[in-house]
């Protein structure tokens, strides 16, 4: 199958990227000039510039959308109010995760959808499949670039193009940039203050070039999807395919935050009500090395006696702390502060287990 190419691609490919595949789509994995390392650093200390495009987007109009949109995602979108955007889960019957995805409520009539890419497919049917008279759900993935410009200048930068960057965590405003309109979204996912800008396809180039000329003498970078990687890894964040999936549930992933509990119904609620009650679901923890090992995904955990605990599902060496750093599901058994035995590559290396994140986020800072 043909990869997908985002409308930024020929900016990518001028930056000398390194392209790899996201959800059937061809992204830039990391840029000349520095790579990983260089990019990571400048979200934690400056700023930089994502192009985040392949995730979905997916719009819910029509009398009653956000109330049948409550009726089936884990989050209680009654929490927030329009021009609020809210972290939620798509899941099936089973309590297994579909999806996990932003919601933008934008009316009561009118709600967006920011899906993973290659999920976006399945959550549309789900929602389709199930929309009452007068409710239409249309993927828009091809129609809407993302950009996300993520780190502690992220704000000087977008002021220096007269866009407001001063609205809290969480929520969104329309803007112009470069002529264009974008909804401005104070949202990311590196544990950065940052924003992400939802424009036409047909616009991004210029939207992008904008945000590169204000943030030159910031030192903005462009960032690939590797620094993303382990920016994300260090908050904890979970990744679907990874912390979250058909088979972990937002219970097993400790999302339980993003699940509305006292809601009549969503898709999944008994299921995901039993595994909290019952309390025997491996659950998510991290994990850092003693030593100079790096975790990866598929590695088993084991206890210091040789008992087999669970798996590691995310891994990498953090730019930050400088050490390998891990998300694994393990058993309840296993507590905060223990150590545990992952094998790397036939070789017995020693963690310590802790609750992520494994640095301190900015993300909620004004």
């Amino acid at each position: 199958m043909d990869l997908l190419h985002s409308p930024l691609h020929d900016r990518h490919e001028a930056l000398g990227a390194k392209f790899a595949e996201f959800g059937g789509w061809e992204m830039p994995l990391e840029y000349a000039g520095g790579g990983v390392l260089a990019e990571h650093a400048a979200v934690r200390e400056g700023v930089g510039l994502f192009d985040v495009s392949h995730l979905g987007k997916a719009m819910v109009r029509g009398a009653g959308a956000a109330e049948f949109v409550n009726r089936c995602l884990t989050n209680d979108l009654r929490k927030i109010r329009p021009g609020q955007a809210q972290y939620t889960l798509c899941c099936d019957e089973d309590g297994g995760t579909v999806d996990d995805l932003i919601a933008y409520l934008r009316s009561d009539f009118e709600v967006l959808l920011i899906p993973n890419a290659a999920n976006t497919a399945e959550v549309v049917r789900r929602l389709a499949a199930h929309a009452p008279e007068g409710v239409d759900v249309t993927d828009l993935h091809r129609r809407y670039a993302i950009l996300a410009v993520q780190g502690p200048r992220s704000a000087e930068v977008l002021s220096r193009l007269d866009v407001p960057a001063d609205h809290d965590y969480m929520s969104f405003a329309t803007a112009a940039i470069a002529g264009h309109e974008a909804i401005v979204c104070r949202t990311g996912y590196t544990g950065e203050r940052g924003y992400e800008l939802v424009v036409s396809s047909d616009h991004a180039a210029d939207v992008w070039d904008a945000v590169m000329e204000a943030g030159a003498d910031a030192g903005i970078r462009p960032c690939g999807l590797g620094a993303r990687d382990t920016l994300r890894t260090e908050m904890g964040y979970p990744l679907h395919g990874h912390e979250l999936s058909a088979e972990i549930s937002p219970v097993m992933a400790r999302v339980g935050w993003a699940v509305g509990w006292d809601k009549d119904e969503f898709w999944g609620k008994a299921a995901l009500e039993r595994q909290r009650a019952e309390k025997t679901v491996s659950t998510l923890r991290g994990l850092r090395a003693q030593g100079r090992a790096i975790p990866r995904p598929g590695m088993q955990v084991a206890t210091e006696d040789g008992r087999t605990v669970g798996e590691v599902t995310s891994g990498t060496f953090s730019p930050t702390l400088r050490e390998g750093i891990g998300l694994a599901l393990l058993d309840r058994s296993v507590a905060d502060g223990d150590t545990v035995v992952v094998d790397v590559r036939g070789r017995a290396q020693s963690f310590t287990v802790v609750k992520p994140p494994f640095v301190t986020p900015s993300t909620k800072e004004d």
